[in-house]
C-alpha cells in the first residue's frame, strides 16, 4: 500500500462518515461497488480518476476539497479557482451587483466561504453606523459584526435567539466543509459574551403553535425598531470555486412597520 492510497482512503471514510453515509450508502449514490469502495478505503486499491470524482459528487464535496482529494490520489485538480476581478467572473459579478441594488431600499451583502463580506448595497451603511472601527477594517466577517460585543450585539433586540440561530448555522457548515478558517470563527463567536440585557429566551419558549415561520433578526437602530427574515442565494452550477463560495444574503421586512419604514429611507438609507 502506498502513503497516497492510505491518504485518499482516509479522506473518504472520513467524508462519508461526515455524511453519515454506510460504505453501502455510498457505494449505490456513486454507483460503484461496495466491495471495491471498501478496498479503496483500507488502502488496497488505487481508485482511478473517474472514480474520485464520483465518489466525491456522492458525498456532496465542496469543489475545493474535491481538489484536495484528487491531488492526494495521485490526479491534476479539476476545477479553478479564479479571483472575483477575473475577466470570466464578470457574468457572476454583474449578476451579484444586480441582485443587491435590485434588493434596495433593503439590505443585501455577499459573503465568501468564510463570511467576509465581499460587497454590500446602500441599504447595510446605515445599520453599521457608530460601530467599532475595528470590526469594518477589511475583511468584514459579518457573524463578528453581528455577535461581537462592538458590533451589532447591542442592537439586536432577539440577541440570543439570533445568536443560537447563527451558530446553528455556522456549525453545520463546520460539519459539512470541515473548513478550518470556519472552526476558529465557530470556536471564537462562541467565546462572545452575552449582552447584559439581553432578554432571556429558550428554543421552545412560544410553543409550537405560536412558533414563527422563521428566526428574525430584530434591531434597536436610532431609536427605531427594524424586523427582517434573511435568504441566501448561491450559484446552483457554479463549476469554478470562488464562485461556488459566494452566498448573497438578503434581507426582507418581516412586518409592515419595517417595510414601510425603509420605503421612507429609514434609518436615512441613500439608495
Amino acid at each position: 500500500m502506498t502513503e497516497t492510497m492510505i491518504a485518499v482512503g482516509d479522506i473518504l471514510r472520513d467524508w462519508r462518515q461526515r455524511r453519515r453515509l454506510s460504505q453501502l450508502g455510498l457505494a449505490v449514490e456513486a454507483e460503484v461497488s461496495q466491495r471495491h469502495l471498501s478496498f479503496v478505503e483500507s488502502g488496497r486499491a488505487s481508485p482511478s480518476r473517474d472514480m474520485v470524482l464520483r465518489l466525491a459528487e456522492g458525498l456532496a464535496m465542496p469543489l475545493r476539497e474535491r481538489n484536495a482529494i484528487l491531488i492526494s490520489a495521485g490526479f491534476a485538480p479539476l476545477y479553478r479557482e479564479r479571483p472575483l476581478d477575473d475577466d470570466a467572473m464578470a457574468a457572476a459579478r454583474q449578476a451579484v451587483d444586480q441582485i443587491q441594488k435590485g434588493h434596495e431600499p433593503h439590505p443585501a451583502l455577499a459573503v465568501d466561504r468564510h463570511w467576509n463580506m465581499i460587497s454590500a448595497n446602500g441599504a447595510i451603511a446605515p445599520f453599521l453606523e457608530g460601530i467599532a472601527s475595528q470590526l469594518l477594517a477589511p475583511p468584514v466577517n459579518v457573524l463578528r459584526l453581528s455577535l461581537h460585543p462592538d458590533g451589532l450585539a447591542s442592537r439586536i433586540l432577539n440577541f440570543r435567539e439570533w445568536r443560537a440561530h447563527l451558530v446553528s448555522r455556522l456549525k453545520e457548515q463546520v460539519e459539512q466543509s470541515n473548513d478550518a478558517g470556519l472552526k476558529s470563527l465557530l470556536d471564537e463567536l462562541t467565546a462572545y459574551p452575552v449582552p447584559s440585557d439581553a432578554k432571556p429566551w429558550r428554543p421552545n419558549d412560544r410553543g409550537a403553535a405560536r412558533a414563527p415561520i422563521a428566526v428574525r433578526l430584530e434591531l434597536a437602530i436610532k431609536g427605531d425598531r427594524f424586523a427582517f427574515l434573511s435568504t441566501t442565494t448561491v450559484f446552483g452550477t457554479a463549476t469554478d470555486i470562488t464562485l461556488s463560495e459566494i452566498a448573497i444574503e438578503t434581507f426582507f421586512p418581516a412586518d409592515e412597520k419595517t417595510a414601510a419604514a425603509m420605503r421612507a429611507g429609514s434609518p436615512n438609507v441613500q439608495g
